[in-house]
């Protein structure tokens, strides 16, 4: 039986989740990427530390489920609770720019994390719960976020290449530079997040449902314990491991490249900036690319087909960063526009699936839930593991890249295999629902 067509999606309720979804993930944006360079080379702490401290950079998204989903569910109109959580995380990123003792930076970090990551599972289910159709239009507002992660990531590139680059120096003088001016990232995280905080109020009423359990949680829970979602949510935690292990060590193996001005990389650098962020930005232009064209795909892939996509561009980006000397700067590029590949295919379809297997009332448990597992689980064990891999992968005081990034690599050919025994295939009918 056919479903009726849904409404067509609103020019005002448009733009304003749009412009919600650029502020959401530029504060992300704009600092992730170099944080691992940032701690290491101008901070001078040690990888156990930075591991610690990406770690508890999770902690937020692990107590996400029982705090914002409920009170979002329950308790509390969502984009009021955004709202103050954006305005608080503002003012607390904003320190991160002169904290510079590692106990300082850990207890900042861990408060900013339930600050800031409960509102990116909330941003999802509030523009769940006002689009008209899911399928149709969450890609066009949801693609405003890779838009605004690679916004600040151009522009924090652009700014250490023209405010923190002196013009001579030796490439050790130059990189120094660079690296304390990355500071200026949290700076820039810090006023986004105020001005996100602000505009919130503007966003549509998302009042708290009344569920049939007072828990929004314990019924988020009792759904995914359910095929599809029990495969994916177990398979999300390797996932994730192996994207966080791209977002510790890319930026310093691209920023090392870069300092060599020399080339092709010249022109490179002149359209990205340096340091490695805004380089990596490349992978959130093909992201653009592969969601908007999910809508089109859907009609004739299945969900599954779509993770498999996911899996192998997350195995085939490490293996072109693995053999960087054999494919050379043509490879690591494609290497990094792989990351479209990898997010939309996987991270993006599976935060569909979970609104899809999930009821109205438990929606935001429900992905907050799944950020739990993708930016807290799968963040602190995958930051233990990224930063043990330097151990691992060093050789007579030199780290291999080849050694470093062969083991996401495998990973990801492991999970490939366990989606193709354990999740259940099922028609391109529930594309078109």
């Amino acid at each position: 039986m056919n479903q009726p067509a849904a409404l067509p999606l609103s020019a005002g309720l448009h733009f304003r989740l749009s412009t919600m979804m650029f502020l959401q993930y530029a504060i992300w944006g704009a600092w992730l990427p170099l944080l691992w360079p940032f701690l290491t080379q101008h901070r001078g702490l040690g990888a156990g530390e930075v591991g610690n401290i990406f770690a508890v950079g999770a902690i937020g998204a692990i107590i996400a489920p029982f705090i914002a989903g409920q009170i979002a569910d329950r308790w509390f109109a969502t984009e009021k609770f955004l709202a103050i959580s954006h305005v608080l995380g503002g003012f607390l990123v904003w320190q991160l720019a002169t904290i510079d003792t590692y106990l300082g930076f850990l207890g900042f970090s861990l408060v900013y994390s339930v600050i800031y990551s409960p509102t990116l599972s909330l941003t999802n289910s509030l523009s769940f719960h006002h689009l008209p159709d899911r399928d149709r239009d969450f890609g066009k507002v949801r693609i405003w976020g890779t838009v605004g992660w690679i916004a600040a990531g151009i522009a924090i590139g652009q700014w250490l290449l023209h405010s923190h680059t002196p013009p001579d120096g030796s490439k050790e003088v130059i990189q120094a530079a660079q690296f304390a001016g990355m500071a200026d990232a949290f700076r820039l995280s810090g006023i986004l997040g105020v001005l996100m905080g602000l505009f919130c109020f503007a966003l549509p009423s998302t009042p708290p449902s009344q569920g049939q359990s007072r828990s929004a949680t314990l019924e988020a829970w009792w759904a995914i314990r359910k095929q599809p979602l029990i495969t994916l949510f177990f398979l999300a935690v390797p996932v994730s491991c192996i994207h966080q292990f791209y977002f510790v060590h890319t930026a310093g193996f691209l920023g090392n490249l870069q300092a060599d001005a020399e080339g092709f990389i010249t022109s490179i650098n002149k359209i990205f900036g340096v340091g490695g962020g805004g380089l990596m930005t490349i992978g959130q232009m093909s992201e653009l690319l592969v969601l908007a064209l999910i809508p089109t795909l859907a009609k004739g892939l299945s969900r599954k087909t779509f993770l498999a996509i996911g899996l192998l561009a997350y195995a085939g980006r490490m293996a072109l960063f693995s053999y960087a000397d054999v494919v050379g700067l043509g490879g690591i590029i494609a290497g990094v526009a792989l990351h479209g590949l990898c997010f939309g295919c996987f991270i993006f379809v599976a935060f569909m699936i979970v609104d899809e297997e999930t009821t109205d009332d438990s929606r935001a448990s429900a992905q907050s839930l799944f950020n739990l597992v993708i930016i807290g689980i799968g963040i602190i064990v995958g930051s233990q593991i990224a930063t043990k891999a330097t151990e691992w992968a060093t050789m007579d005081g030199s780290l291999s890249f080849k050694e470093l990034f062969s083991y996401p690599m495998y990973a990801s050919l492991v999970c490939l295999l366990l989606l193709a025994l354990f999740y259940p295939s099922k028609g391109n009918q529930e594309l078109e629902q």
